[in-house]
């Protein structure tokens, strides 16, 4: 059985947790505050219990930040009323085995220290100071937040994947921020926005005279990211005979700039997609050995639709943002939420960002209500659509009909369309063509000549 420290200032938290070890046949040592905490440490003590807002000067990551510090550090557990992605990410930096919110019940407690390792070595570094990125406290996101904290000082590629809008990007970021690489560039690329034949230059460079237009050398996005995190967004949309090329630099560290010699590269890659590549790899449309050097550590980012719990923190986030310029803040009806959380949200964060904007811009009150919440733009599906259709097919069928939406309202131009989708237009191209949309479909639809660009 196992002696377990808790530390927390919280009497009867504490009293309730050392009677339920007991009563689980475990011994339970207490301690009031950090300080208290780290006086009783032990090699008796076989897992702590910490609390992490704590009064007296020494709040829990300082505590956890001491105890992994020392030989033969026991597992911490992190206890906290208030979660964030900010404390849940360092918790897991800094060496915590769990971090959990409370209340916590005996099932989970019992659980839990069967879940906990022995006593081992762990030395860490301070910790960077970075603000919170990821906002919400739903179990899928709080999993999210620990796997960055976990990756984020490794140097294993990292693949993201989740659907447009999700947050892939402010992933990719808090594992840069979060991480010992902190100090370097963050460059990020996306493959689908560059055209397949300038996109070996973006990425490895090129030297003066190489092709028509290289006028000068350039470096590459590989090369800029040197000592620091190349975000490769989109993977799933890369050409297959840049695959290789890519795969080359991840096994060999080496890049090979247009018409110039090899180069080392010290990048740490993560990449991300929206779309299935194990489909892809059985399509013979994405290579297996990439996608197995790409997905060293998984993170997979639920759809907003999943995570309903984090839709009201982060609307009042948006909110509070959009308030900052004009100093006026605005606060949302109990209706307003209701609506809110009703909602499908096909577009995901991306999508609450730009109606919770557009309702702070549009309503002249100081409360937004259900009226003044609008959703009607981000499309649903057709009525005609089968009700056992799996969920690819009627994301596909659901895009496509915006598309063509988008490109009948501005009467085929592509550019203009692709603004109103929030996508760029090299990404518009690349769907219309795999949904066999022309631009002449919209001149049938609205009996205009289109003219892309105007």
């Amino acid at each position: 059985m196992a002696t377990v420290l808790i530390v927390d200032d919280d009497a009867a938290l504490r009293d309730g947790l050392a009677e339920a070890l007991t009563d689980l046949g475990h011994t339970a040592r207490l301690a009031a505050s950090g300080r208290e905490g780290l006086a009783a440490l032990g090699d008796d003590i076989d897992a702590v219990l910490l609390d992490l807002r704590m009064p007296g000067g020494m709040d829990g990551i300082e505590v956890l930040r001491r105890i992994r510090s020392a030989h033969n550090a026991p597992p911490v557990v992190v206890l906290t009323a208030f979660a964030s992605a900010a404390n849940t990410i360092e918790a897991m930096r800094l060496g915590a085995f769990d971090h959990l919110s409370k209340p916590i019940g005996r099932d989970d407690l019992s659980d839990l220290l069967n879940r906990l390792p022995k006593r081992s070595h762990s030395i860490v570094e301070p910790a960077p100071d970075a603000g919170d990125g990821l906002i919400g406290s739903s179990e899928a996101i709080r999993q999210v937040q620990k796997a960055i904290g976990l990756a984020a000082d490794s140097d294993a590629t990292v693949l993201i994947h989740g659907e447009t809008g999700s947050g892939k990007e402010l992933v990719a970021r808090a594992l840069h921020t979060y991480g010992k690489r902190k100090d370097g560039p963050f460059i990020a690329v996306n493959c689908a926005a560059i055209p397949e034949d300038l996109l070996e230059s973006e990425l490895f460079g090129h030297v003066k005279g190489s092709f028509t237009g290289a006028t000068a050398d350039r470096t590459g996005a590989f090369r800029d990211a040197a000592n620091g995190t190349l975000f490769l967004d989109e993977i799933g949309d890369m050409p297959l005979a840049m695959q290789a090329k890519i795969l080359r630099a991840l096994q060999e560290q080496l890049v090979t700039p247009v018409g110039g010699k090899p180069v080392r590269t010290t990048a740490r890659i993560i990449s991300a997609t929206h779309r299935d590549l194990a489909k892809l790899v059985a399509a013979k449309e994405f290579r297996e050995d990439l996608y197995y050097r790409l997905n060293v550590v998984p993170i997979a980012i639920p759809p907003l639709r999943e995570r309903a719990a984090d839709i009201l923190p982060l609307a009042e986030h948006f909110l509070a943002r959009v308030a900052v310029p004009s100093g006026r803040h605005k606060q949302l009806t109990a209706a307003a939420v209701a609506k809110l959380q009703r909602h499908g949200w096909p577009g995901n964060v991306r999508e609450l960002r730009n109606v919770i904007e557009r309702a702070y811009i549009l309503t002249r009150s100081d409360v937004i209500g259900s009226d003044d919440i609008d959703t009607s733009r981000a499309g649903v599906l057709p009525a005609d659509s089968p009700p056992d259709a799996d969920l690819p097919a009627a994301v596909a069928q659901l895009e496509k009909m915006m598309i063509l939406r988008a490109l009948d309202a501005c009467g085929g131009n592509r550019t203009e369309a692709a603004r109103r989708l929030g996508i760029n237009r090299q990404l518009l191209y690349t769907k219309m063509q795999r949904y066999g949309i022309a631009v002449e479909t919209s001149e049938n639809l609205t009996g205009r000549v289109s003219k892309d660009d105007e």
